[in-house]
């Protein structure tokens, strides 16, 4: 039986014979797009080949999307069929990119006629093809390149009496001429066309700082309002952060609020939670009248930009019991089958407070529709990033439709997945359009666990689909190792968190303070939780680490190392209690070494050795070890140095490598 001929190959498909194969980047088969910033060159290999001898030739092509034409650039050959070539996104939004090829007859005979040359054979044959293949090219050529190709093809014709037509053959004007001119006709392009999504730079470097308006206040008993906050915003600036983010901000429900650490029956008094949304004040769309209205919102974010700070607004798609969707819309709510509403639980936990959407429901559509909505209202009233709660508990194919739409709209809109779950599902949620991903840092203690989850992260193909986000802590996370570590670990999870993550965030004030109490033995649950009751911090005590997180952030931007995580190496130290990790600027300037002192209780010391050709420093010559964190300054040489850490002074070395370099005065100083 004879297999019917591939409709989408055309009537030419016997005669294009290069394979394209293997392009990179590309995830999932180019389902999905790789991601980018702005500025950021890409860089695409493939494996290209074709039957017999003849040589070939590849072009990387790329475009913006919605531009119909397609730029293009040579690929070099890196040997065994694979060629490089690289494009730069000038642009936010959407790229394409693909590779095309073809058998070049001028290439092949090029080639041969060197060795021809070099055996000391007969050329006359050989020109008259040559003739041939560029007497071609002049007739897809015009004006004075057609011109100039005609006249090399007729010195082809005659009998090479000497070397020039040789150099003529073999030189750079006519290789340039013919590349511009080549015979494609045959090529093969790899399908299908692959994505790039390019977006800001806060997408890959960014700094944010988590708290709750309702407690800027000096009385637990005084809810907060957003006109109260500039104090936070001032603070949160001077410490260097680029995001403060904000827990909802609507109208929190009242039947089955939640009382004082997660209680189920709720006092007069108690604020709630502001993840139950909605009440008779209004829904998504609204601000907690104690909180203030629209117009204070409006004002909050000119306080923001005033302070150079952009503000993320948390995005949970769920409703209180009353909410007014549950009124108007009930065909978006599940019943059970004694006609009450499906609250949210993840058994043994009851979350009597919320109602989850039901996206299930025949009312799919206009579900999808009025949430996309609610995103849009918030862009109108300026905000650009959200951080979305609990993605991972609704449709997949429902995010790629809202996050597409934004994006289509707005391409600075940052979207931040809050989805502590599978692995799978946390990748999927990246690949189809998330900016930035919550990850499994909070729960990386050892040297090992470290180690082997942010080589995953930086050096497999999910670097170029996730961005990571390093959270020490969170309103609904309080670390074991947090609980038991006292300040220590508090330093040493900052330090981790702001050296190994291009992004990172802590919920600030009780991260400021070092908050370690716990609910109950076993339990991750801050004691008098923020979730559920207005706290005074005392930001302003002696002991509080805002000075050094404030130290921490400002070494982060003076530092290009740290500004992405694709160099992120890790480094051999002999001691199981210390990880040692560096990151690179791509001019190689700026070279970052961390040491870190994993044990909270204990000194602890041991050698460290470092690549040093990879730095660019020479084995042969010492170098100085600037630490960011202390400013002390260390003169190194050779790979293996030693060092040591008593975490009760501070349990990190932030090293910044610097050479020795001769000045023209004739002194030596490090740079």
């Amino acid at each position: 039986m004879v297999s019917p001929m591939p409709a989408e190959h055309g009537a030419d498909i016997g005669r294009r014979r290069v394979v394209i194969e293997e392009l990179s980047p590309c995830v999932d088969g180019g389902r999905f797009a790789i991601k980018r910033i702005v500025g950021d060159e890409v860089q695409v290999e493939s494996v290209a080949f074709a039957d017999g001898h003849d040589a070939i030739a590849c072009r990387l092509r790329y475009r913006k999307e919605g531009n119909e034409l397609w730029s293009e650039t040579p690929m070099q050959p890196l040997g065994h069929d694979r060629w490089r070539a690289a494009f730069r996104v000038a642009e936010l939004g959407r790229y394409r990119y693909t590779v095309t090829g073809w058998a070049d007859r001028f290439l092949s005979w090029r080639r041969d006629l060197t060795k021809r040359i070099d055996a000391g054979q007969e050329l006359a044959l050989a020109f008259r093809v040559g003739a041939e293949i560029v007497a071609a090219a002049a007739e897809r050529a015009h004006g004075l390149d057609a011109a100039r190709l005609t006249q090399i093809a007729a010195a082809f014709e005659r009998p090479p009496a000497d070397t020039s037509t040789q150099a003529l053959a073999l030189g750079e004007e006519l290789l340039a001429l013919m590349m511009r001119y080549a015979d494609r006709r045959f090529e093969t392009t790899f399908a299908p066309e692959l994505s790039v999504v390019v977006d800001r730079e806060l997408a890959r470097f960014s700094a944010w700082y988590e708290f709750f308006p309702r407690s800027c206040t000096n009385d637990p008993a005084v809810h907060g309002r957003l006109r109260d906050c500039e104090p936070r915003l001032r603070a949160a600036a001077r410490m260097g952060f680029d995001i403060v983010y904000l827990p909802p901000v609507h109208p929190i429900g009242r039947t089955y609020r939640k009382g004082r650490n997660n209680a189920e029956r709720a006092e007069p008094s108690d604020p709630g939670s502001p993840w139950a949304i909605g009440s008779e004040e209004g829904g998504h769309r609204a601000v907690h009248p104690e909180l203030g209205g629209l117009d204070d919102f409006r004002q909050f974010m000119a306080l923001a930009r005033k302070h150079g700070l952009e503000v993320a607004l948390d995005l949970a798609f769920q409703c209180s019991p009353d909410h007014p969707y549950a009124r108007e819309h009930p065909e978006w709510f599940q019943r059970l089958p004694d006609g009450s509403v499906q609250y949210a639980e993840n058994p043994p936990k009851k979350y009597q407070d919320i109602y989850p959407l039901y996206f299930e429901t025949d009312a799919w559509r206009s579900l999808w529709d009025e949430l996309l909505e609610i995103v849009f209202f918030w862009i109108e009233h300026g905000v650009r990033i959200f951080r979305v709660d609990n993605p991972h508990t609704k449709p997949f194919a429902f995010w790629e439709y809202l996050i597409g739409r934004v994006k289509e709209r707005d391409a600075t809109v940052i979207f931040l997945s809050e989805a502590f779950t599978r692995p799978a599902v946390m990748y999927r949620l990246a690949k189809l359009g998330f900016t930035q991903s919550y990850t499994y840092f909070t729960w990386r203690n050892t040297k090992w666990e470290l180690t082997q989850y942010f080589s995953e992260l930086t050096q497999t193909n999910v670097r170029e689909f996730l961005r990571p986000n390093l959270w020490p802590n969170t309103p609904d996370i309080l670390p074991e190792y947090l609980q038991v570590g006292g300040r220590p670990a508090f330093v040493t999870r900052l330090v981790l968190a702001a050296t190994l993550g291009a992004s990172y965030g802590i919920y600030g004030p009780a991260f400021e303070v070092c908050e370690n109490r716990a609910r109950e033995p076993g339990s991750e649950e801050y004691l008098d939780s923020e979730k559920y009751q207005i706290r005074v911090w005392p930001v302003e005590r002696p002991d509080s680490l805002r000075e050094l997180i404030a130290r921490v952030n400002r070494m982060r931007r003076e530092n290009p190392a740290l500004h992405s995580d694709a160099s992120l190496r890790f480094h051999h130290v002999d001691n199981d209690m210390l990880v040692c990790y560096s990151k690179i600027a791509p001019d190689r300037t700026n070279v970052i070494v961390c040491v870190v002192n994993l044990d909270p209780h204990h000194v602890q010391s041991g050698w460290v050795t470092l690549p040093l050709h990879e730095f660019g420093l020479d084995y042969q010559q010492p170098y100085q070890a600037h630490d960011l964190l202390s400013d002390a300054r260390y003169l190194w040489s050779g790979e293996r140095n030693y060092v040591e850490l008593n975490p009760h002074v501070i349990p990190a070395h932030v090293f910044r490598l610097r050479k020795r370099v001769r000045s023209e005065r004739d002194f030596d100083y490090y740079m």
